[in-house]
């Protein structure tokens, strides 16, 4: 019998972590199952999962029903339910926490996507997280925004776990390593440990061709000089910039600066491939899974993603293969009147604004379902 592919990823120095969240999949014993079975050995969440999650089931009707008669608000009952989630999953990741001491098993909450450009907010808000799930493996995440990089320098100089989310651009991602190395600097000036400090910075990967895609499209359409290039570059973008940004990260890690942090036990901030459903029929559906295996690497993908890969991956180092291909097409991308960096920014705006949509839409949903439950009682 085969193994199974998403078993394999780890022998590559990659682990599988699922994009995914929501009280059934933990009280039906599915995600102890994944975790088991697949050697899922992480969970993100965001608030459109959580919107997804709470909103169209009946998984937390009692839960709301309970805290509404306490006279809770809808914030505060999000609060509650979240962070209960998340303490749950922490709990059944915590053995791989322990097995991989302390570098992989984790469980990610976001701060409101409303705070994304309030800097003391966002530290506000994640030092409160922080403090409710109480677990070791827990990560807060905050938005790469301008607004973000101080907040991640500030928590992780607290000792905080941060997933930096909403990450598009290389050069943001300069910025974020710069960051999560100055907090890992203020932390050790502390004299506190730095071993068991984690952080991740995902790269949100399926957009981009999204985005680039009709760009492109329409060159190759017209038939003229740049028509070729076009074609080449097609479905690209995303994997070339991920492949790109693994090349810094083994920059940034191997300067002597981390040097000196690595001496005192500090490890390096892993980079995340997010956004890795496949949203064009066209192509394979384990594209962005595929393409980027390597070490100290993550792929977080949703359930619709790992059951393919389980079916049907085909596991081999891949991230680090034709790099100067990448740096090439990075070139040509701009030599056709793209402006990535302009792209990823674009990104980042419309990425806050879809999030503050579903946690918009969230409230609404349990204001709802508050009056609902409360009538029927």
């Amino acid at each position: 019998m085969n193994k199974n592919p998403l078993l394999v990823l780890e022998s590559f120095g990659q682990s599988i972590w699922m994009d995914y969240l929501s009280r059934g999949t933990i009280s039906s014993g599915e995600l102890q199952r994944l975790i088991e079975q697949d050697g899922v050995s992480g969970v993100t969440s965001n608030p459109s999962i959580f919107q997804n999650a709470i909103a169209k089931s009946h998984d937390y009707d009692e839960s709301i029903r309970a805290l509404s008669l306490k006279g809770m608000t809808s914030d505060e009952i999000y609060q509650a339910l979240t962070v209960e989630d998340i303490q749950g999953v922490a709990d059944l990741l915590y053995p791989t926490y322990q097995r991989t001491d302390g570098r992989d098993g984790f469980v990610s909450l976001e701060v409101s996507p409303s705070l994304a450009h309030d800097t003391a907010g966002t530290i506000a808000e994640a030092r409160q997280l922080w403090s409710l799930v109480n677990r070791p493996n827990a990560m807060i995440k905050v938005p790469a925004t301008p607004e973000g990089l101080p907040a991640i320098r500030q928590l992780i100089g607290e000792g905080i776990n941060v997933n930096i989310t909403l990450l598009f651009g290389l050069p943001r991602y300069r910025e974020v390593a710069d960051a999560t190395i100055g907090g890992l600097e203020i932390l050790a000036s502390s004299g506190k440990p730095l071993n068991r400090i984690a952080s991740v910075a995902s790269f949100f990967l399926s957009r981009i061709d999204v985005l680039v895609d009709p760009l492109l499209e329409k060159m190759m359409k017209t038939g003229g000089t740049q028509a070729g290039s076009a074609a080449r570059l097609h479905g690209q973008m995303a994997i070339v910039s991920a492949k790109v940004a693994y090349q810094m990260y083994k920059e940034i890690f191997g300067t002597d600066r981390f040097a000196r942090l690595a001496d005192r036990g500090a490890r390096t901030q892993r980079l995340l491939w997010a956004s890795t459903s496949t949203k064009n029929p066209a192509y394979k559906d384990t594209k962005y899974v595929e393409a980027l295996i390597g070490p100290d690497t993550i792929d977080t993908v949703p359930i619709e993603t790992l059951n393919a890969y389980r079916d049907h991956g085909h596991p081999k180092q891949s991230l680090d293969q034709k790099v100067p291909e990448a740096y090439q097409m990075l070139g040509d991308l701009s030599s056709v009147g793209i402006d990535l960096d302009a792209v990823t920014q674009q990104l980042e705006d419309e990425g806050v604004d879809k999030f503050t949509m579903a946690f918009d839409q969230l409230m609404i949903s349990l204001k709802e379902k508050g009056a609902t439950i409360g009538m029927a009682t």
